[in-house]
């Protein structure tokens, strides 16, 4: 680089104070962003301005001996305004800046110096751009270590059921809308890097529109997905980025607080999936509660005898005792009326009231294993407790 002049350099320093006004004053007339900003951030733009300014004397003053700069120019500045100004903007904010200083190149200037100068302010734009750059990828980095951790922390609260309002307020901080409608699904993590299994399960979200909340634990991969009408369908966005192997999505939640259930749900399942090798991809918990059952999860239990048989037992002791006896004849409407001594068409009609008051069939394999479940564990529930055992005599 040409050596500028010492009287250039004395010269430049003598007008900081009015090229830093001129500059601020040309940003308020060229950069509508800037005019938008709150009071208090163009008060801290204006110092960048001016410090861009002093610095750039100090550097033609050594001549650009040190080749680059450092990000001090920025570090006056609260870490917050990276949020508010972009790099782009940035980039015009510099730009600006050293346009004014360019355009007084001549009048400033000591005779002889121009070129020195000249070629001063572009090879310190350069260098002030690299060192914006430099500020916004350490960052994005800092802020991008921290939302991981802090989107872990609400995950992990969510699957232990440990939920409040921070973890709406955390969720809000992670970007997450508040839409109505969430659930959770579970599966195996996939052997790729964490970083990507993430961002490939951010963007498949982001595609179908809606909000996620990911956590990898070990194997286990979780996807919080909000924006949900149906769980089912919003599961199916992001399926191909679970490992292969089952994948289990629990009930729809109403926001996000009661999200734990729906992921206590999608836990049990996928604890007991390997029992039904058939499951679809993906499954809902809901499909899973006989195998649930049999597995010991006593909400599974709960809601077979709550859903199936008290229902069929307050409807009357006909539709108890004619499924009873069809699950032990099926497939066979004659063999059932012949043992209750009624007519097939009957055993048919009550059969058909059995689907009204359930949701189940007796006619669907599947189905038919949930209904002697709930038969089985209702007529448990509804059993007497066994007599104490007599004391032995002394």
């Amino acid at each position: 680089m040409t050596r500028a002049p010492s009287a250039t350099v004395r010269r430049l320093q003598r007008r900081m104070d009015e090229l830093s006004a001129a500059a601020i004053l040309r940003m308020d007339e060229t950069l509508p962003w800037y005019r938008r900003m709150a009071a208090e951030n163009r008060s801290w733009v204006n110092l960048v301005a001016q410090a861009g300014i002093a610095q750039f004397v100090e550097w033609m003053r050594q001549s650009g001996a040190k080749g680059t700069i450092s990000a001090d120019v920025f570090g006056i500045a609260p870490r917050e305004l990276a949020r508010v100004v972009t790099l782009q903007q940035t980039v015009e904010l510099v730009r600006v800046v050293l346009q004014v200083v360019e355009e007084r190149i001549d009048d400033i200037a000591a005779p002889g110096g121009s070129t020195a100068l000249r070629e001063g302010v572009l090879r310190y734009s350069r260098e002030v751009a690299f060192a914006a750059a430099r500020v916004y990828a350490q960052a994005a980095e800092s802020r991008g270590a921290w939302d991981a951790r802090l989107e872990a922390l609400v995950v992990d609260a969510l699957l232990r059921g440990e939920v409040d309002d921070s973890v709406r307020s955390r969720a809000a901080a992670l970007g997450w809308h508040g839409h109505a409608g969430v659930v959770v699904a579970v599966g195996s993590t996939p052997a790729t890097p964490t970083d990507a299994v993430v961002e490939g399960l951010r963007r498949r979200a982001r595609s179908a529109k809606l909000d996620v909340l990911t956590g990898v634990q070990g194997d286990r991969l979780v996807a919080v997905l909000g924006g949900v009408e149906e769980p089912e369908k919003a599961a199916l966005h992001v399926v191909d980025e679970f490992a292969p192997g089952p994948v289990v999505v629990g009930p729809l939640a109403a926001d996000l607080l009661g999200a734990a259930r729906s992921a206590e749900e999608a836990l049990q399942g996928l604890s007991v999936v390997r029992a039904w090798p058939l499951a679809p991809r993906p499954v809902p918990s809901d499909e899973l509660l006989p195998e649930r059952a049999v597995g010991g999860d006593p909400g599974a239990r709960r809601r077979l005898v709550e859903e199936v048989y008290v229902p069929l037992e307050q409807a009357g002791n006909a539709l108890l005792e004619t499924l009873a006896t069809y699950l032990e004849q099926a497939p066979s409407f004659e063999a059932a009326a012949r043992l209750l001594f009624v007519h097939p068409n009957t055993v048919r009609y009550r059969l058909r009231r059995v689907v009204d008051v359930t949701g189940y069939s007796p006619h669907d394999e599947r189905q038919a294993f949930a209904l002697r479940l709930a038969l089985a564990l209702g007529r448990l529930a509804a059993a007497p407790p066994p007599a104490p055992a007599p004391a032995a005599r002394p």
